[in-house]
């Protein structure tokens, strides 16, 4: 109950601020809805109420002389709040008014779930940013970094994907998608995805991965097994025959700590399966894990060739 009064006590204020002409923090306002769907069904809440009480409002005359009755404090105060109230309704048409898009970001080595409308779920992995649609839950945007989609599949409303250039639809699906200047990855676990429609037209099945370069129609679809999909997840990134320029980004994201790579090291690639707890603890055990150096340059962890 004092939890439920906590969220309903988050929205009035939420509704407030954001009424105030003057908000601009909307990405912290639409990481607070997207952070449990509690939230934006409290937010709604607050807002019909509102629209309830604006329509009670003109019905409510007070004498010329009520300013010197023993009820006027109260009756002034239920104006004022009418009035605020009002305030949430309008900022309300100004949020509708943006596009129903709202954006959800992580800071590197945070981690964030997102509850879909639909009964699905995305898990937000560090250094990244997803665009999500209050409209419609079935479309989204992967601007950065990496999450893991489990998608409740509905053949009339596919779930769509778009990373780059390159669009994803489910087909009823668990997978793991990751984008970098580099380019987009894209593992499946369950059901199947297909890249491209379009384009490509390739479907992904379970145990597969999907590498797209960015500017380029070229991609590659190999092998991974189901245990790695997601597995950033629960606290581990295994590497195979990856170079050490996506091996630093990765580490970066999903731990918090900078990695860079010594500019002779940058063509070189390594194979390793690393505990990311470890590596917060200690940067120094990537060195021996995957068989390169590492050494603190004052800024950030430095990894060589060995």
């Amino acid at each position: 109950m004092a939890h439920d009064e906590a969220i309903r006590d988050a929205a009035a204020a939420w509704a407030v601020r954001t009424g105030d002409p003057q908000f601009e923090d909307w990405d912290a306002f639409t990481a607070w809805l997207a952070a449990d769907p509690a939230h934006a069904r409290a937010y709604d809440a607050v807002a019909l109420a509102v629209a309830d009480a604006a329509d009670v409002l003109p019905a409510i005359s007070l004498p010329a002389n009520d300013a010197v009755r023993p009820g006027w404090t109260r009756r002034r105060w239920l104006g004022g709040a009418l009035a605020a109230s009002l305030v949430a309704v309008v900022a309300l048409g100004v949020w509708n008014g943006r596009g129903g898009t709202y954006t959800v970001e992580t800071a590197p080595g945070e981690t964030r779930v997102i509850a879909l409308a639909d009964g699905g779920q995305i898990a937000l992995g560090g250094g990244s940013r997803l665009v999500l649609d209050r409209r419609d839950s079935r479309l989204a945007s992967l601007e950065r970094g990496q999450a893991l989609f489990t998608i409740e599949h509905d053949p009339s409303a596919p779930f769509r994907l778009t990373v780059g250039e390159d669009t994803l639809v489910d087909v009823g699906t668990v997978f793991d998608v990751t984008h970098s200047a580099a380019g987009m990855a894209l593992a499946v676990s369950e059901g199947a995805v297909v890249f491209n429609p379009d384009k490509q037209n390739v479907q992904v099945d379970p145990g597969q991965r999907l590498t797209s370069a960015s500017g380029s129609d070229r991609y590659e679809v190999g092998l991974i097994p189901l245990a790695e999909v997601g597995e950033w997840q629960r606290g581990r990134l295994t590497f195979r025959d990856a170079p050490l320029v996506q091996v630093a980004s990765d580490l970066s994201r999903a731990t918090g700590v900078a990695f860079v790579v010594a500019p002779r090291a940058a063509e070189r690639s390594v194979s390793g399966s690393l505990v990311l707890d470890r590596v917060k603890a200690d940067p120094r055990t990537v060195g021996a894990l995957l068989g390169v150096t590492i050494r603190h340059t004052g800024e950030a962890w430095e990894i060589g060739a060995g």
